[in-house]
């Protein structure tokens, strides 16, 4: 048996560290709720309560307001053909709580295939799309009223 103690001595330390552990679940202690006590803990509870009143609800709308226009911003970075179509549908979104936001989102993303075929090209190069036409435009302007 002297032999067997000798040639497992984790096995021993590892029984006596699961006794304890179950003893000291057990072991009633006395529990504090807050190292916060009396006017400390109250001005503590008021100052938490108007930072979740005030700043909650900015952030929230916030976050929301932003995510509504991502698919505007993706398709104006795409220069999508119905960028003014889908931004309406975004505003239309925030009015009926986020329903139709998908729906701006996938054509956000879509290829104009009917636009392609009836101009021949996918992308808008009108006025707000195309800034380089724009100015050149208004450049060609300025010099038909200078001569």
């Amino acid at each position: 048996m002297a032999n067997f103690l000798s040639s497992r001595p984790g096995r021993w330390s590892k029984s006596w560290l699961w006794l304890w552990a179950i003893a000291a679940t057990f072991h009633p202690t006395t529990a504090e709720a807050s190292f916060l006590h009396g006017e400390a803990l109250d001005k503590a509870a008021d100052v938490l309560a108007w930072i979740v009143l005030i700043l909650v609800p900015v952030v929230g709308i916030t976050i929301f307001w932003l995510l509504h226009i991502m698919p505007e911003k993706i398709a104006e970075k795409k220069k999508h053909p119905q960028t003014h179509a889908i931004q309406c549908l975004c505003l239309l979104s925030l009015f009926f709580g986020g329903l139709l936001w998908p729906i701006a989102w996938l054509w956000a993303y879509t290829k104009p295939v009917l636009h392609k075929m009836a101009y021949g090209t996918d992308v808008d190069e009108s006025i707000g799309h195309g800034k380089k036409k724009a100015e050149a435009e208004s450049a060609t302007d300025s010099t038909h009223h200078q001569a």
